[in-house]
C-alpha cells in the first residue's frame, strides 16, 4: 500500500495532503475517549506504523503532539521511491523503548492488536480502543474541536474507503458526461428551460426570497454573495431569472469561456477595481463576493469593503452548497475543473436566499463607513446561514493550503487565483 500510494509522488505535494486535505478526515473520525485521555497529559508522543508525512502535520496542529515517530519513507531527488527507509516499517513497542528507555510513560493508548497490546504494556496505564467504540456516538463534534476546522483542500467529499471509492471510479463514466450536459443547458438554453432540465438531471436549487424592486436611479443593483464555488453567480442569475455581470479576480480562460453570464476582471488595485465597478453598476446589475475566496466549511471570511463604497442598492444573498462526492473549489488544483467537479456530483444542491434590499441608512449613504457596512452585512449573512463570522482571508487561506499567497502556476500564465 505504500508503494501504490507514494511511488513517484512529489514530496511537496504529499506534505500538502498531509497538511491540508487528511486533517479533515482525521478530525471527522477522532475518538472522543482518545482525545479525552490525550488531552489530559502534559507531554504527548505518538508512534504510528503509517508514514510520518501522512500524520505529523495533523498531530502537532490539531492535537498539539510534541513528538511524532512513524515510518519513514525512502526519497530519490525531490520525489518518494515508494520504498520504506533501511529501517523498515515502524514498530511501536521498540520504537518507544529506544526513545524513553527504561523510564515507563505514564499513559498509552492503543487498539486490540498483539502489536499495540506489547506497545502499551510498556506504559504505567494503558487504555484500549475496541471495535465498539468506533461508532458515530463516540466521534468528537464538530462544536469540541480542538482548532476550528475552516480550510482544507482535495477533491473528495467523502471518506476514501474501499467501497466508497469503488463507487465514485463506477459513477465517473456516467459524471463526466452529465457534467458537460448539465453546462451545456445552462450555456445554450433561455432560464426556465435550463432549471427544469437541471432538476431533471439531479441538480437541486432551492430559492428562498424575492428579488426586491429596482428604484428609480438610473445604476444598477449590487448584489453581495457568500462565496462558495465559482458557480454563485451563475446560480444568482438562474434564480433571479437575468442577466447579471460578476466580477472575479483573474478566472481562468475556460471558466470565462463557459461561464453563461458576462464576467469581468479586476486588478486587485482598489481605485482602479472601484472605478471599473462603478461602471458596471450604470450599466447594469452587478455580483460581487467580497470574501475573494470560496470556504467549504460554515464560516465566513473577513468581507473586503469596497463594494459598500460603490452603491447605494445592496441585496445581500445568502448562497451554500452541498455535496456528496466532489469539492467544487481547490487551491492547488486546476480551477479551470472546478464546475466540472461540482457538477459531477449525482445530486449537487444550491441553496439560494435572497435577503432584503439593505435600508439606506445602513449603508454610506446613510453615514456609516463603509467598513461598518461590510461588517454589517457579512453578519446578517451569517445569522441567514448559520455560520459563524471571521477575520480569515484569502492569503491566510492559501498560506496554509498552498503555501503562498494565492499565486499558482496556470498552464499559460501566473496568475491570482479568485478562490
Amino acid at each position: 500500500m505504500v508503494f501504490i500510494s507514494f511511488c513517484g509522488m512529489k514530496i511537496k505535494d504529499v506534505e500538502c495532503v498531509g497538511r491540508a486535505v487528511l486533517p479533515k478526515f482525521y478530525l471527522e473520525n477522532l475518538n472522543v475517549g482518545v482525545y479525552e485521555v490525550m488531552k489530559s497529559a502534559g507531554e504527548r508522543m505518538v508512534f504510528t506504523s503509517v508514514p510520518r508525512v501522512m500524520v505529523e502535520s495533523f498531530l502537532k496542529e490539531y492535537l498539539s503532539v510534541d513528538c511524532v515517530k512513524g515510518t519513514e519513507l525512502h526519497c530519490f531527488g525531490n520525489y518518494f521511491s515508494g520504498f520504506v527507509s533501511s529501517s523498515g516499517i515502524l514498530i511501536k513497542h521498540r520504537a518507544l523503548m529506544e526513545v524513553v528507555g527504561e523510564k515507563k510513560p505514564d499513559i498509552g493508548i492503543g487498539n486490540s492488536s498483539l502489536h499495540d497490546h506489547l506497545f502499551i504494556s510498556l506504559c504505567k496505564e494503558a487504555y484500549v480502543v475496541n471495535k465498539e467504540d468506533e461508532k458515530a456516538k463516540s466521534i468528537l463534534p464538530r462544536e469540541k474541536y480542538p482548532k476550528p476546522l475552516v480550510f482544507h483542500d482535495g477533491r473528495l467529499a467523502f471518506l476514501p474507503t474501499p467501497l466508497a471509492t469503488l463507487t465514485m471510479f463506477m459513477w465517473l463514466p456516467i459524471g463526466i458526461p452529465l457534467s458537460i450536459f448539465r453546462i451545456l443547458i445552462g450555456i445554450c438554453l433561455p432560464y426556465k428551460v435550463a432549471v427544469l432540465l437541471g432538476k431533471l438531471s439531479g441538480i437541486r436549487l432551492r430559492v428562498k426570497g424575492t428579488d426586491p424592486p429596482r428604484s428609480e436611479n438610473d445604476k444598477g443593483v449590487l448584489y453581495v454573495c457568500t462565496h462558495r464555488t465559482l458557480l454563485d453567480p451563475v446560480f444568482l442569475s438562474t434564480s433571479l431569472g437575468k442577466p447579471l455581470t460578476a466580477v472575479t479576480y483573474s478566472l481562468s480562460k475556460m471558466s470565462e469561456i463557459l461561464a453563461p453570464i458576462r464576467t469581468v476582471r479586476l486588478t486587485r488595485s482598489r481605485q482602479k477595481d472601484g472605478e471599473a465597478m462603478q461602471r458596471l453598476l450604470s450599466e447594469g446589475d452587478l455580483v460581487v463576493c467580497p470574501e475573494g475566496t470560496t470556504c467549504r466549511e460554515p464560516y465566513l471570511l473577513r468581507f473586503s469593503s469596497l463594494f459598500a463604497e460603490l452603491a447605494d442598492e445592496i441585496v445581500p444573498v445568502a448562497m451554500n452548497t452541498n455535496v456528496s462526492m466532489f469539492y467544487g473549489t481547490t487551491a492547488s488544483g486546476l480551477k479551470c475543473l472546478d464546475p466540472i467537479f461540482f457538477l459531477m456530483n449525482p445530486r449537487p444542491c444550491y441553496n439560494v436566499e435572497i435577503l432584503g434590499k439593505l435600508p439606506k441608512e445602513l449603508t454610506c449613504a446613510g453615514g456609516k463607513s463603509s467598513h461598518e457596512v461590510a461588517n454589517y452585512i457579512q453578519r446578517q449573512l451569517g445569522a441567514a446561514l448559520g455560520f459563524e463570522c471571521t477575520n480569515l482571508t484569502r492569503r491566510d487561506k492559501y498560506l496554509m493550503l498552498a503555501g503562498n499567497e494565492g499565486v499558482v502556476e496556470d498552464q499559460n500564465s501566473r496568475i491570482n487565483t479568485p478562490n
